[in-house]
C-alpha cells in the first residue's frame, strides 16, 4: 500500500492539535476501533468497518493533521474500508464545517445526502459535516481533506453559497490550481512563519471558491434572471464604494428591484443581510491583520460609528471587535 511519506509512528494528539497517527503498532483486535476513533476526531463522527476482504492484522492506515489557523489539512492513506454517518449523528452536529476531499490515489465511493460520487485520482468533492455521509474505499488510497469552519467561508465572495455536496470539475484550471495548491501546502506548511500561515489560509479559501463557481452557476441555468453568484460578485467588488441597494443592483443588471429580491430570497438571503455580512467579514479580516484602528475599520466598511460596528460585529460573531483582535493576535 502507498502511504504518506515521513509520518512518524505515534498517536494523534487531542482535537485542536497537530499530530500523526499510524496503525502499525496497534494490536489487530483494536485496529478497527482505533481507526474509527481517529476518523471521528480528525474528520467527522462516524461508524467505520474494515473491508471484509481484508483481515484486521493486514489492514493499514496512516494519517497526518496540521492546523492552518482555524482550518485543518488532513492527509490520510488506508486500505479498503467503509464508514457511515447516519441522519441521527448528522443532526447532533455541534459545529458545522465544510470538508473538501481530494483523492490522490485509489478509488472511493462517497455518498453525501442524496448525492453519490464515484471518485478516482484527481477528483475533489465538497461535503458538509451536518449531512449524512457514507463512504467505501475500494482499493488502497491516499487523500487530502481540507476542513473549513462555515464561519470562515464568510470571508470570501460566494463562500456562503456552498450549502450542498459538489463534485469539482477535475478538468477546470481553477480546480487544478486548488488541488495543486493543497499538495504544495502539505509539503511546505511545517516551514512557514506565522504570517505566512495566515497568508496560506487566505489563499486556500480564495482558491476554493473559483473551483466551485462553474458548477454552482451551471445549476442556476434556466432560472429567471442572473444567478445569485453574479449579483454577489458585483456587490463584492463595490463594498468600499458606498451604499449598495436593491435599486443599484437592479440597474446594473437590467433587472427589476422585485427580481433582485426574488433571486436573493430563493437563496435564503436578503440584500441587506448579505451586504452587512460581507462588510463584517472584511472588517474581521482587517481586525486580525492589526494594521488599522477599530474606528478606521468601522468607517472603511460602511459603519456609521464604532458603537454601531461593535453591535453588528457582536451580533454576527458573538464577541466584541477588540476581543476578537486580541484573540487573533494571541493565536498568531
Amino acid at each position: 500500500m502507498t502511504v504518506i511519506e515521513d509520518i512518524p509512528q505515534r498517536l494523534l494528539p487531542a482535537a485542536g492539535a497537530d499530530g500523526y497517527w499510524d496503525l502499525t503498532e496497534v494490536a489487530a483486535s483494536k485496529r478497527e476501533a482505533t481507526f474509527e476513533e481517529f476518523l471521528s476526531t480528525a474528520l467527522v463522527d462516524m461508524a467505520v468497518r474494515i473491508d471484509p476482504t481484508w483481515t484486521a492484522s493486514s489492514f493499514q492506515a496512516r494519517a497526518r493533521r496540521r492546523w492552518i489557523q482555524d482550518l485543518a489539512l488532513v492527509e490520510a492513506a488506508c486500505d479498503p474500508c467503509q464508514g457511515m454517518r447516519g441522519k441521527r449523528r448528522a443532526a447532533q452536529t455541534k459545529l458545522a464545517y465544510l470538508g473538501v476531499t481530494v483523492l490522490r490515489e485509489g478509488s472511493e465511493t462517497l455518498v453525501v445526502g442524496d448525492a453519490t460520487f464515484h471518485m478516482r485520482p484527481g477528483d475533489a468533492v465538497v461535503w458538509r459535516s451536518d449531512q449524512p455521509i457514507r463512504f467505501q474505499v475500494h482499493s488502497p488510497q491516499v487523500k487530502q481533506t481540507l476542513i473549513i469552519p462555515l464561519i470562515a467561508l464568510e470571508e470570501t465572495s460566494g463562500g456562503k453559497r456552498l450549502f450542498g455536496p459538489l463534485l469539482l470539475d477535475r478538468t477546470a484550471p481553477a480546480t487544478e490550481l486548488f488541488t495543486g495548491y493543497l499538495a504544495l501546502l502539505a509539503r511546505t506548511i511545517d516551514r512557514l512563519s506565522a504570517s505566512e500561515v495566515r497568508a496560506a489560509r487566505s489563499a486556500a479559501l480564495e482558491l476554493l471558491i473559483p473551483a466551485t463557481r462553474h458548477q454552482v452557476s451551471a445549476e442556476k441555468e434556466g432560472t429567471n434572471g442572473p444567478p445569485i453568484v453574479l449579483l454577489q460578485d458585483w456587490i463584492e467588488q463595490r463594498l468600499l464604494s458606498g451604499d449598495i441597494t436593491a435599486l443599484s443592483i437592479a440597474a446594473a443588471h437590467g433587472m427589476s428591484v422585485r427580481g433582485v429580491y426574488r433571486v436573493f430570497e430563493e437563496a435564503g438571503e436578503t440584500v441587506g443581510a448579505f451586504v452587512r455580512a460581507r462588510r463584517l467579514a472584511r472588517a474581521r479580516r482587517d481586525l486580525a491583520a492589526g494594521a488599522s484602528s477599530i474606528a478606521d475599520i468601522a468607517v472603511r466598511w460602511g459603519f456609521s460609528d464604532p458603537s454601531h460596528f461593535a453591535r453588528a460585529f457582536r451580533a454576527e460573531y458573538g464577541c466584541a471587535p477588540r476581543d476578537y483582535r486580541t484573540s487573533a493576535a494571541t493565536a498568531s
